[in-house]
């Protein structure tokens, strides 16, 4: 008898496990290509562009960044390290920048006398939101972040599901 109820209640857990919701997780091969010029993010899978939403910068002046403080967003290849929630800009994607080859152009930018000795190379660069009800801001292209990319809420909700830490973010002119 011991047996048969737990035979029964084995049953009656397998079965409420499949009820279960499990977390859909986006299929791997999205990528993310963020063009200054043309102020736009788009999201790609293997095969084509799926959206694309408008962004801004912290710059009019669309040239890679060159050191911390100049307010211009970096230009590479890099990878989402961090999706959270951020108190002031709604939600962060965290990106890696500075890379090994940020900090290789940093070094030579210094030995060549294109950037102050004491220049700092910077960091904490992501893609995030506005304040709240402030998305004129991304609808108008006003340059207003300290070199991140800025998105409207609403979008970066949408880009904040669709992708996961370690997709790649290509920052092209």
């Amino acid at each position: 008898m011991k047996k048969l109820k737990y035979l029964y209640l084995l049953i009656f857990a397998a079965v409420a496990i499949s009820f279960v919701p499990k977390k859909q997780v986006p299929p791997s091969g999205y990528y993310l290509v963020v063009e200054k010029s043309q102020n736009t993010i788009t999201l790609y899978d293997s095969n084509d562009w799926l959206v694309q939403w408008p962004c801004t910068f912290g710059n009019n002046d669309l040239s890679d960044k060159m050191y911390q403080g100049d307010r211009r967003t970096p230009e590479g290849r890099f990878t989402i390290l961090r999706k959270y929630s951020h108190q002031k800009w709604h939600k962060m994607l965290m990106l890696d920048y500075p890379t090994s080859a940020d900090r290789a152009k940093f070094e030579a930018r210094k030995r060549n006398g294109e950037i102050p000795a004491s220049a700092k190379i910077g960091g904490d660069i992501g893609i995030h939101g506005t304040w709240p009800h402030e998305e004129w801001a991304i609808e108008n292209l006003q340059s207003w972040t300290q070199g991140c990319i800025s998105m409207r809420n609403d979008h970066l909700d949408e880009l904040y599901n669709m992708v996961n830490e370690g997709t790649v973010v290509i920052v092209k002119r």
